[in-house]
């Protein structure tokens, strides 16, 4: 995921080079809660007090601060927690230096919750102690209604003034207006501080309710997406036996993916289409490689999800060539926001942006192991002119020198400089730290319009349309291409470069992206054992999962953002290639490194950690990673079926469940779907499986 035109915080310009040099907030302290399109970052206290904290609602910033105290009093935070993906608490004591005992007797419970376009924050202050109190308890409010770029670019946004209509304080901001209403009605208003005071009288035992609801009101603006108005397309993962922390991993990752869905307002709103966006707070919005790679992962328990995904992607499928935005025809969307993010040092991309090499391949291989998992016939039938379109794209669009393979380059000049999912700008570069130049042929690419290709293949045999044979004919050129053109020795054996740079060389640092190649099927079994045992080294295996980059590599830096750090989606997919690969031991090793790294993160799997390793434990928070983010969370699907062995191909008929060894059996899993067909599955300590469902396909168990 870039950071906004593909810089990275430390890149991010000053205006002019007297102004002090801005940077993108941290996040790794805060606490975030979130009902896409909506979410709220949290100080540790339950407050937003500065950087990026506050409430959210559409990529505008809708509550810029809020504090609570009580005058004549201290209030000390003593816990937080997170309730479920809309809601967190947050406790504190409350000290006045009147209390009978060294105990605290004045406690104020917060609860914060989301909904959309929506903002609760709700103050239980309790009295455990003898005597009658009488304090007034103080809510300070503001608003500035900046946009999620200039938060993210590190500007502070000035508060607008607000005005006290006698029921509730309002600010007003363009075609935005803000509203904050208290319960009981304050006995003090300051609307030019947003102070807002209630009385409170407590008796010895009592408690009282305060309540702050903020709204925002866009009359003049239809909603970019709409807000999911039933329950996930998916019932709750439980896991039972094998390590416990499997099953916290999931339980936590479905709640977050829940809150971050959001339907396509072009789809049926009887039927609707739905993905996950990206992740809070910097990308909750429609990313077509986040989308694609989160509901690939999560066809285990979805094949509806893959479907909303799917479809709408197609309806914004490329029609014209534009290189200001990066759209070609079949081409798949980057990213869609509701206005062009101007970013202060230059660089800007347009609300609707194409600069993605790799989701049309991604695209396609969804519809084809969306199909396989059960996605009604009729629905992949109406998406295969898309795929004809989108296969096409590889081959004109994606492969722009004809050469073969397939690379990027932005020609806009104010586009993403890398185009792959490692898309900061220092991303690519040599062993030595060199950057490489533009065109670039990425490795993993290559890999994915293999398989790409011949899952296109299947999909047009299956269903009586021509052109699979071309596919597969195309497929094979490309894998002879890349056979001549990325391998290079190590001191592990071969292995593939990273890159081709513009002039067809082949760039020889290492990556974690070596395991995307796995399972493709583009690599020999030899190769794939020779990619395996860079995985496995200790340059690019961190023990908590693996680095984007190997610390042999100049350059190599264990908070760069694609340059050493771990990312839990990259782990996933490699552990998974490496269980199809053969090297069970390394996939289970790999998945067990995310589950010891996950507690520290309370299980919520952020987008991205250090890469410090496991002598660094605990693993090191990257400070301006998005938590939730939908790749990271659906990561745990991947993992659990990788751990499983699990494949479905209902048009064939069959299932394969085959338990790595040492991969934490026995199990119990419920919640796992074939199409619309429940699944569960039993396996014990021997490996021995059972199977649950009545979905038309026939097991092959180990």
């Amino acid at each position: 995921m870039e950071n906004e035109a593909g810089q990275k915080p430390s890149q991010v310009s000053s205006a002019t080079s007297h102004e002090p040099r801005l940077v993108q907030p941290f996040l790794h302290g805060a606490r975030v809660v979130v009902r896409a399109p909506s979410f709220a970052v949290l100080a540790p206290e339950g407050e937003f007090q500065s950087g990026a904290e506050g409430f959210y609602h559409e990529e505008r910033r809708v509550l810029s601060r809020l504090a609570v105290s009580v005058q004549d009093s201290s209030v000390v935070a003593v816990r937080s927690r997170q309730l479920d993906e809309h809601a967190a608490s947050f406790l504190a004591v409350v000290r006045d230096g009147e209390e009978m005992t060294a105990d605290p007797e004045v406690f104020l419970e917060r609860r914060i919750a989301v909904g959309a376009g929506r903002f609760e924050h709700r103050v239980h202050m309790s009295n455990a102690g003898p005597r009658r109190l009488r304090r007034v308890l103080d809510l300070a409010v503001g608003a500035d209604l900046a946009p999620m770029s200039d938060i993210k670019s590190g500007y502070e946004g000035e508060e607008l003034h607000p005005i006290w209509d006698g029921t509730a304080l309002r600010w007003y901001g363009g075609e935005s207006s803000v509203e904050v209403v208290v319960e009981p009605r304050p006995s003090h208003v300051d609307a030019k501080s947003g102070r807002l005071s209630v009385e409170v009288e407590l008796g010895a035992g009592e408690g009282v309710d305060v309540t702050l609801v903020a709204s925002i009101v866009q009359p003049q603006q239809a909603p970019l997406f709409r807000v999911p108005s039933g329950p996930a397309p998916w019932d709750q993962v439980e896991v039972d036996g094998g390590d416990a922390r499997l099953g916290l991993l999931l339980k936590r990752a479905m709640e977050d993916l829940a809150g971050l869905l959001l339907e396509d307002v072009q789809s049926d709103p009887r039927e609707p289409d739905r993905f996950v966006g990206a992740g809070a707070p910097w990308f909750l919005t429609l990313f077509g490689r986040d989308a694609i790679w989160a509901a690939r992962m999560l066809l285990p328990v979805s094949t509806r999800l893959a479907a909303g995904t799917l479809r709408t992607l197609a309806r914004r499928q490329g029609q014209i060539t534009d290189a200001r935005t990066g759209e070609q025809p079949g081409k798949i969307v980057h990213e869609l926001r509701r206005e062009a993010p101007e970013h202060r040092g230059g660089a800007s991309l347009p609300p609707r942006y194409y600069g993605t090499i790799d989701a049309t391949p991604l695209w396609i291989s969804l519809l084809h192991d969306a199909w396989r998992w059960g996605m009604p016939e009729d629905e992949v039938a109406s998406l295969l002119d898309a795929a004809s379109s989108a296969l096409t794209w590889m081959a004109a669009g994606g492969d722009a020198d004809d050469d073969g393979l397939l690379e990027y380059i932005d020609e806009s000049g104010t586009g993403l400089s890398n185009q792959g999912w490692r898309d900061s700008t220092d991303s690519i570069r040599w062993q030595d730290g060199r950057l490489a130049e533009a065109p670039i042929a990425l490795a993993e690419v290559q890999a994915y319009a293999y398989r790409a290709a011949l899952d296109g293949a299947s999909l047009l045999d299956a269903f009586g349309r021509p052109d699979g044979e071309k596919w597969r004919s195309w497929a094979a050129r490309l894998k002879e291409r890349f056979d001549a053109t990325y391998w290079l020795l190590g001191p592990l054996g071969r292995y593939p470069a990273v890159a081709l740079d513009r002039d067809k060389r082949p760039v020889d640092s290492v990556t974690s992206t070596l395991g995307h190649l796995l399972g493709s099927g583009i690599l020999t079994p030899a190769d794939e054992a020779s990619v395996a045992s860079y995985l496995g080294s200790p340059e690019l295996d961190s023990g908590l999962g693996l680095r984007t980059l190997s610390t042999d590599s100049v350059g190599f830096n264990p908070l760069g953002y694609h340059t050493g750090s771990v990312w839990p989606h990259d782990s996933a997919i490699a552990a998974r290639g490496l269980a199809l690969a053969g090297r069970g031991d390394l996939s289970v090793s790999v998945i067990r490194g995310l589950l010891d790294a996950a507690p520290s993160f309370e299980y919520r799997l952020p987008e991205l950690f250090g890469g410090f390793g496991r002598d660094a434990a605990p693993p090191v928070p990257y400070p301006a990673a998005c938590r939730p983010q939908a790749w990271s969370a659906a990561a745990a699907v991947s993992m659990l079926q990788t751990l499983l062995g699990l494949d479905v191909d209902v048009p064939n008929g069959t299932m394969k469940v085959r338990p790595l060894l040492g991969g934490l059996t026995p199990l119990w899993v419920r919640g796992l779907r074939i199409g619309d067909h429940p699944l569960e599955v039993r396996t014990d300590a021997n490996h021995e499986v059972v199977l649950v469902t009545d979905a038309p396909v026939s097991s092959t168990p180990r």
